[in-house]
């Protein structure tokens, strides 16, 4: 999502290499191309204006420190400037009762049904705590149905009650349910329109005043740019948000959203939903983000993405077998599986401090996830007694295995080597 803005910022800092100080000349240049690089991400131009007017106060004058290069220290200036305006911290949940209360607010195709359900799985996985839905939308066809269809294949229990039609009556009946299923929180997925109108803020208020939500998050697209700024600000108006939840942070969104919508209404980003499947949520970390957008690396998601999908005992038991030198072509696959699981190599590039520009190069190159996937096939084209022990590979077993996995004697023979 941001990949637009990292390049030029990047390309912008590399002009003050050299430099003995900074010093408002040397920095005028970079802050313009910033300028630019922020406006066309779509980002609000009051949050531009203020961003780079921060940056300059904080930078011109500064003495550079013995044994740092000007780029790197107006790179750090940069960076938590970035993670301000992004909103600094993380910001955690406050249940303040149990049964909790969480309502999800927002216009329609924004994607508030998909995200209950993947906020209900990353509670109950992170948190520890036990949730259950409720769709009060009964006026966009089959949204309660949707949103059934998405718990009952997540086993995430649900509230249905086909027998009202009215918002207020659903949640009344849906707290009574929670409480009789002795769950932890009440997630309540609210109706949404084509734009914001009175109808749909006095029905949201109303039902606020009967539930008392602990949260109220509204959902976004994070498409919209900073047409997503008023949108918030009306909300949050009339219901006093707690955070919001930017969806379709995956695609080709230019950042502006992120970047816009924490100075302008507020209210802290909590999550981005980041892909259609009920897993794709991940928690919204200002200070992680901007290590990316400058390049800095981002270890720490990267750490968190690998213990939620390779067990400790797996790697541990890897790791024995390499120090006593008997990993073999069957392990290797495994780990082949096991990075695949994390979004493939170039994927994994993105989280490691100054890869960027290797990643650019890669570009330009037979792409690395493509020469895993060959020598994937190559293993899987082995039986497994040649899998294990890579030894009796013989001319004519190596040439039937390139025949079977689609490839060249040279290919396997490099991959054995």
């Amino acid at each position: 999502m941001f990949e637009q803005v990292s390049d030029k910022i990047l390309s912008s800092l590399k002009k003050l290499k050299g430099h003995n100080k900074i010093s408002e000349s040397n920095i005028e240049d970079a802050l313009k191309e910033i300028r630019l690089s922020l406006l066309e991400a779509d980002v609000h131009f009051k949050v531009t204006k203020n961003f780079i007017e921060r940056v300059k106060q904080n930078a011109v004058g500064q003495k550079v420190i013995a044994g740092v290069d000007p780029g790197q220290q107006f790179v750090q200036i940069v960076f938590e400037e970035l993670k301000n305006t992004l909103g600094g911290e993380t910001v955690p949940f406050q249940f303040k009762e149990k049964p909790a209360k969480l309502f999800l607010v927002g216009l329609q195709g924004v994607g508030k049904t998909t995200t209950a359900a993947k906020l209900a799985l990353w509670v109950r996985k992170n948190l520890k705590l036990e949730p259950g839905l409720v769709s009060v939308d009964v006026y966009r066809p089959a949204a309660r149905e949707q949103l059934a269809i998405l718990a009952k294949q997540n086993q995430i229990p649900i509230f249905e009650d086909a027998a009202t039609d009215n918002p207020e009556k659903l949640l009344q009946r849906a707290e009574n349910w929670i409480k009789e299923q002795k769950l932890d929180l009440l997630i309540v997925d609210t109706a949404g329109r084509l734009q914001i109108d009175e109808q749909l803020m006095t029905e949201l208020a109303t039902l606020k005043s009967l539930a008392k939500p602990s949260e109220i998050l509204l959902v976004a697209d994070s498409m919209l740019g900073q047409q997503a700024v008023p949108v918030a600000q009306g909300f949050h108006e009339k219901l006093n948000l707690t955070g919001l939840i930017l969806t379709k942070a995956d695609g080709d969104a230019r950042g502006g959203a992120a970047l816009s919508l924490r100075e302008m209404t507020g209210v802290p980003i909590r999550f981005l939903g980041m892909g259609e499947k009920v897993s794709q949520l991940e928690v919204f970390h200002p200070d992680r983000l901007a290590q990316r957008i400058l390049d800095m690396g981002d270890v720490l998601s990267l750490v968190e993405k690998a213990q939620d999908l390779i067990s400790e005992k797996d790697a541990a038991a890897q790791a024995k077998k390499m120090l006593k030198n008997e990993f073999s072509l069957e392990d290797f696959l495994a780990q082949i599986q096991q990075l695949k699981k994390m979004g493939g190599l170039e994927s994994i590039l993105k989280f490691l401090p100054g890869m960027k520009q290797i990643s650019e190069q890669l570009k330009k190159m037979t792409p690395p996830d493509n020469e895993i996937k060959k020598m994937e096939s190559i293993i899987r084209s082995m039986t497994l007694k040649e899998r294990r022990s890579h030894k009796i590979l013989n001319g004519s077993r190596r040439l039937r295995i390139a025949k079977g996995s689609g490839t060249q004697v040279q290919d396997v023979n490099r991959l054995i080597k």
